[in-house]
This record gives structure tokens, C-alpha cells and sequence, in this order.
């Protein structure tokens, strides 16, 4: 692996883990702290993802007009400016302005870190959106446990260890990304631009693809919301439940040598890999429907996270595939925003389900739309196929 993918990974994992010991916490401040009710807390985690979302399409965007280094700069600046002002204001109404601004230079960040990281290492394919992923959990599992430690102490060392987190980001970015691939922007000539907007197969693989993520996620978002829920009913502790989660951490970080092992011959099918991450998708959740103890948990978890390591690195790598040059960041907005809609939506959603159907009808809704996500990745390549077949019909 390059040193500068190295940097960009080391980077993800500082920004990661600062940003981890917050968002646990989120609402449990709101509720405890600043009593509010959970449905307003809602509300408020889910403007804090719709500015996510808007700083994830602003910052792919972004990435082709000034190039990596600049954006991720700007993402940094406006989320150390948050993170001072929580720090230092983390009342009512002030935590919901600088919670919304929080998400929004998240968002900025996030599609330039991974398309800097395809640019940085194009051989290395899927490998190099593999250590940015990798890294993401990494700081998810170390923030969480942190988060949880501090927060025993005082809430207020929280949003400092969150800030400082982001400083030392900022200083990473500052002396370590200006001079790596994907700062220079891509000059493309009148007649390619053409060609490029007058074929937007590429463009329509990408949303076919996105649309079977955005189900994913909305379907994997149920683990930590409404299956969460339900696993307190059924008895099984919150330590317990905890443990999944660092289990599913600890098996993303610690099964990469065995799972590049098992990829070195596939390496280069992409749509087989999400095609068998879906259908482990769907394993798990028909199991999860069917037990009620914690062993039966764990299973469910360990067969999901199997799946979650062949699905979530792929479709990033997939995105910067097809991008046309010049709009490699772009591509990555909608891929990291797509994610972000889906953790948004899946908790309303299936909190939804629960409320008006029962458990049960979860189940089976969820496995339903994880079908339709392995449909339409098996067909979003069809655009590219009618455009293969377009061009050899030219040149013959």
C-alpha cells in the first residue's frame, strides 16, 4: 500500500474516531441532558444526516472543480469551527445549529477522501477503498469505546475530545494531502465533455447501483434501531447488545488477511462480490427473524458482517470505475450521500413497520427490499452493456 494512501487512511481513522464519540451519545444528551424528547431527538439526528447528505453532493462536486486537497480543507475548517462553537455552547438551541453544521462539513470531507484514495493507488482497485473502510470501523470501535468512557466523567470532555480529534486531523490534512494525487483537476477538451454528457450509460449504472445500496443500508441501519429495540424486549442486555457491535468492529478490522486471501482470485468481479454480500444480507436477517437469544444474535451479526465486508467496500470502487474523468468526486458524493439517505431513512422507516405491524413484518420487509437491492445490482450494468453493444454496431 502507497504512503499516501497510508495518510489518507490514518486521516480517516483520526477523522472517524473523533466524530465516534459523539454520535453514540447524540440522544442520549438530548433526552438526559437537555430534556428532550426522543422524537425531537429524532429530528434533530435526522437534520444533522439530511446536511450529510447536501455536504456529501457539495463535496464530490467540489472535488472536480478545485481538486482533494482544498475540499477536505474546507470540510475541516467548517467542522473544527462547529465542534468549537459545541464545545463551547452545547445548550438549547445551540446544539441543533452546530450539530446541523457538523453534518454538513462532515459530508464535505468524506467523497474527496475516497476519491483521493482511488487516485492515489488506481492499481491497487478495490484494495484502496477496502483500507478506507477498514479504517472508518477501526475509528467507529475505538470512538465508541472511548465515547462511553469519557462521557462517565462528564459530557463536557466529550464534544473536547471530539474537537480535538479534528485539530489534529486539520494538521494532518494541512502538511500531508497537498501534494497527492487528486489535487491536480482533470482537463478535459470540448469534444470529450460532449461525449461524455451525450452517453450517460455510466451515469444510469451508477444510480441503478446506488438505489440497491440506499436498500442495503436502509435494511443494515435496522441493527441499530429497530432490531436494537427489539432485542431489549426479548431480554437480551444492552451489554450484550453492545457486543455485537464491537464483535462486528473486531471482525471487519482483524478478517481482512483472510478475506483478500479468498478475493485473490476474484479480485476483479465486483458484481459477483455484492450479488453474494446481498444474499448473506438476506442469511442474516432470515436467521435473525427466527431466533430470540443472544447466540442466535451473534450468528446473525457475524453472517451480516461477512456481508457488509464484500457489499460497502465494492461500491465505491465501482463508482470510480465508471466515472468519466474529471468527475470522480462527484461520482463519490452520490455513492456517500446514497449511504448517509439510507441511515436516515431506514430507522423512520422501520420504525414505522414496527409500530403499525410488528416485528415480524420488519423481517420480512427487510429481507423483501434486499431481494430487489440483489435484482437491481444484478442489472446495473444493462447501461453499459447497451453501450458496448452500441459501440461495436459502429465499428462494424
Amino acid at each position: 500500500m502507497p504512503k499516501a494512501l497510508w495518510l489518507l487512511v490514518i486521516g480517516m481513522l483520526v477523522n472517524v474516531t473523533g466524530s465516534s464519540f459523539l454520535w453514540p451519545l447524540n440522544a442520549i444528551y438530548m433526552h438526559e441532558h437537555l430534556g428532550k424528547s426522543l422524537f425531537v431527538a429524532g429530528l434533530v439526528l435526522m437534520l444533522n444526516s439530511a446536511t450529510s447528505v447536501v455536504g456529501n453532493l457539495i463535496g464530490g462536486i467540489l472535488y472536480d472543480k478545485i481538486g482533494g486537497y482544498r475540499s477536505i480543507m474546507l470540510g475541516i475548517i467548517i467542522s473544527v469551527v462547529s465542534l468549537t462553537g459545541l464545545t463551547l455552547w452545547h445548550g438549547w438551541p445551540h446544539y441543533v445549529y452546530f450539530l446541523a453544521l457538523i453534518g454538513f462539513g462532515g459530508g464535505i470531507v468524506f467523497p474527496s477522501m475516497f476519491a483521493m484514495a482511488g487516485a492515489v493507488w488506481k492499481e491497487g482497485g478495490r484494495k484502496a477503498f477496502n483500507a478506507v473502510y477498514v479504517a472508518q470501523n477501526a475509528g467507529v470501535a475505538i470512538g465508541s469505546a472511548l465515547g462511553g468512557f469519557v462521557a462517565f466523567y462528564s459530557f463536557d470532555y466529550i464534544f473536547l475530545a471530539n474537537l480535538s480529534m479534528y485539530v489534529v486531523f486539520l494538521f494532518l490534512a494541512l502538511f500531508g494531502y497537498k501534494n497527492l494525487a487528486g489535487n491536480q483537476l482533470a482537463q478535459t477538451n470540448v469534444l470529450q465533455e460532449r461525449k461524455t454528457l451525450k452517453s450517460k450509460n455510466k451515469f444510469y449504472a451508477l444510480l441503478i447501483l446506488c438505489s440497491a445500496y440506499l436498500l442495503g443500508w436502509v435494511c443494515y441501519v435496522q441493527w441499530q434501531s429497530t432490531i436494537a429495540a427489539y432485542t431489549q424486549e426479548i431480554n437480551i442486555t444492552l451489554k450484550q447488545y453492545s457486543l455485537l457491535w464491537t464483535i462486528n468492529g473486531a471482525l471487519i478490522v482483524l478478517a481482512q488477511p483472510l478475506l483478500q486471501r479468498a478475493l485473490r482470485k476474484y479480485g476483479e468481479q465486483l458484481k459477483g462480490q455484492m450479488l453474494v454480500g446481498f444474499i448473506i444480507f438476506i442469511l442474516s436477517f432470515v436467521l435473525a427473524s427466527t431466533v430470540n437469544e443472544f447466540k442466535g444474535f451473534l450468528a446473525a451479526m457475524v453472517i451480516l458482517t461477512i456481508g457488509e465486508m464484500l457489499v460497502w467496500p465494492v461500491v465505491p470502487t465501482v463508482a470510480d470505475k465508471l466515472a468519466p474523468k474529471g468527475r470522480e468526486g462527484f461520482y463519490q458524493g452520490i455513492v456517500n450521500s446514497t449511504a448517509t439517505g439510507g441511515r436516515m431513512i431506514g430507522p423512520v422507516l422501520g420504525g414505522m413497520i414496527v409500530d403499525l405491524t410488528g416485528m415480524t413484518a420488519l423481517f420480512y420487509c427487510m429481507i423483501g427490499l434486499l431481494f430487489i437491492s440483489l435484482i437491481l445490482t444484478f442489472l446495473y450494468d444493462r447501461p453499459l452493456k447497451s453501450l458496448s453493444n452500441e459501440k461495436a454496431n459502429a465499428n462494424f
